[in-house]
């Protein structure tokens, strides 16, 4: 049963622009010095620190100072996303911020979709214990309806393109307590948040702040990431046997494929092949089989990959569709992993508009 509850959360004292920023682990180490410079109290003083010691001590500094504060009473918050998805389609995609109790992946109430790998979660490890604090919420899903509408009223928190406002949070613990929840983004986090509380025992360490969406929001949409690889002579035929069909026009011609079996976009030297795989089989486990997953490149842009591409800086491509929200679920609720990179949930949630003490 999943355990879902409002918070007291801590924020800013004096919210503004400057002080936010996307999550830690899609920011280059030049948006990071941006962000930095933007305002001396930006959220990656915290999440993106080159001690982690230090950015425990600023985040009890700014407690001490007033810089953020802390709310009197538990809420949770309704949120709301506007975005332009990269495929230039305007969308707005709700939410849920809240308090969840996380727990060992064989309970089967929290759900993975990817693999893991062990440095961002000694970092993230190191960076819980000296703030005490959750600094930035993972983002999970939930079939059903939307447990909290959007109010109409005018939000609590705005930026960045995010609204937030505030709610009692009555009725939300009865909402999710028979539901699995599917880790859209934020596995090491939660892998983290497991260790964290199996080490500390308390039940505040044992919590973690989440946004949830339901699996039936409009606005939630999963994009396709492109693959790019060196070497593999044989994964794909000889170019005099290719397509003279445009990358753009083989992935339109895919996209109305139906999805019982995999089917990929195979590019190399300004020549497109379909590739077909097996029944059952995902485009992205396609191409796992292929050319497996050490040393791929990755973009959500087909231009982007294709112009890699000419350009010699990989061998080739392979141009896929969206991975569908269901096929996701179903193989966590089967207890598999997927290869790295399977899901591509844009926007990113933004960091910095609350943090949840442990």
């Amino acid at each position: 049963m999943a355990d879902v509850a409002p918070f007291r959360a801590i924020r800013y004292a004096r919210p503004r622009a400057g002080v936010t920023a996307p999550p830690y682990d899609v920011l280059t180490p030049e948006a990071r010095d941006a962000y930095r410079a933007a305002d001396p109290h930006n959220v990656v003083h915290l999440t993106l620190n080159d001690s982690e010691g230090e950015a425990g001590r600023l985040f009890r500094a700014w407690l001490d100072e007033g810089v953020l504060v802390r709310d009197d009473d538990p809420a949770v918050w309704a949120l709301s996303q506007d975005y332009v998805g990269p495929d230039g389609i305007a969308r707005r995609r709700d939410g849920l911020v809240a308090s969840l109790r996380v727990e060992p992946y064989d309970t089967s109430t929290i759900l993975p979709h990817e693999r893991t790998h062990a440095g961002p979660k000694e970092s993230r490890l190191r960076l819980l214990r000296a703030a005490r604090a959750q600094l930035e919420p993972i983002f999970l899903l939930y079939d059903g309806e939307p447990a909290v509408a959007v109010p109409e009223r005018e939000p609590d928190l705005v930026a960045e393109g995010t609204r937030l406002w505030r709610e009692s949070g009555h009725g939300i613990a009865e909402a999710f307590a028979d539901r699995q929840l599917l880790i859209a983004d934020g596995h090491h986090r939660y892998e983290t948040a497991v260790a964290y509380a199996a080490e500390q025992g308390t039940p505040e360490s044992a919590r973690m702040m989440v946004v949830l969406v339901s699996t039936s929001d409009p606005g939630l949409e999963i994009f396709a990431t492109h693959r790019l690889f060196r070497g593999h002579d044989e994964a794909l035929p000889p170019i005099s046997l290719g397509d003279s069909a445009s990358p753009t026009a083989a992935v339109e011609r895919m996209s109305r494929l139906a999805y019982d079996e995999a089917h990929a976009v195979g590019y190399r030297q300004g020549v497109t092949f379909p590739v077909v795989g097996h029944a059952g089989e995902l485009d992205v486990e396609l191409v796992d089989r292929l050319v497996g997953h050490d040393g791929l490149g990755y973009t959500a842009d087909l231009g982007e990959a294709v112009t890699q591409v000419d350009a010699g800086e990989f061998d080739g491509a392979f141009l896929l569709r969206a991975t569908r929200i269901e096929d996701v679920f179903e193989r966590a609720r089967r207890g598999e992993v997927m290869p790295q990179k399977t899901t591509y949930f844009f926007p990113k949630l933004t960091s910095g508009l609350l943090f949840h003490p442990v």
